[in-house]
């Protein structure tokens, strides 16, 4: 949790460094931090006392809650899609589950500490809802992700670093979510703690994300001192 954390942080901070601030890299940055923020909730859920689990648990949620409408929004920016409706709709939807995890007292029951990942438990009323929402703007992003892309491979070659871009972020959300559905197969007790396995994965996509998605569309921060 400790390194991914640090990596998860690292990177963020690099994408600062790096790229000149755009609607584009402020999201890149505030996925990496969310995700950077649910490691340390996972830890001191872990690591705290048993009281302070709930707070901490409620953190973690709140962070992972807004993973999938950034990535969504994210999507739309490597596009050079507007933003449209369904970009506020989800976020509106998101900030519904916000609330209800920040308020709520019946969001958590409980937790478990596993060697290699934490299962959190809350109610059962929810879980399907929310399960819905999660993966529902997941599969948004990257059926979006396969349409645009074949968009742009018919545009001139002005569009080839989107194109690369999108495919780079279809990429980055397969590389967690085909190890955690091959996971939830050969291991289907890990199913009970599939936020924790599914952000585990995740750094592979922060480092996709930062390295290869970013470099294509952001504008260098030394490259805007040289035209200046």
């Amino acid at each position: 949790m400790l390194a991914t954390l640090t990596i998860e942080t690292i990177l963020a901070a690099y994408t600062f460094w790096r790229y000149k601030l755009t609607d584009l890299t402020r999201l890149v940055m505030a996925m990496l931090l969310m995700l950077a923020t649910f490691q340390l909730a996972e830890y001191h859920v872990c690591t705290g006392p048993g009281p302070g689990a709930i707070p901490w648990s409620r953190l973690g949620f709140v962070a992972i809650t807004t993973l999938p409408v950034i990535g969504l929004h994210i999507m739309h920016l490597l596009a050079d899609k507007p933003t449209r409706k369904l970009v506020y709709f989800a976020y509106g939807v998101m900030a519904g589950f916000i609330g209800f995890f920040l308020v709520a007292p019946t969001a958590f029951t409980g937790h478990q500490c596993t060697g290699n990942y934490v299962i959190f438990q809350f109610s059962p009323k929810i879980t399907g809802t929310y399960s819905i929402y999660y993966y529902g703007w997941l599969l948004t992003s990257l059926v979006l992700g396969f349409r645009w892309a074949n968009e742009l491979k018919l545009k001139e070659k002005t569009a080839f670093d989107r194109l690369h871009a999108v495919q780079g972020l279809i990429l980055g959300y397969l590389v967690f979510l085909v190890p955690t559905a091959l996971a939830n197969t050969f291991r289907p007790q890990t199913r009970a703690g599939i936020p924790s396995v599914m952000c585990g994965f995740a750094v592979l996509m922060a480092l996709i994300l930062t390295f290869y998605v970013t470099p294509r569309v952001a504008e260098a921060k030394e490259l805007t001192k040289h035209a200046k």
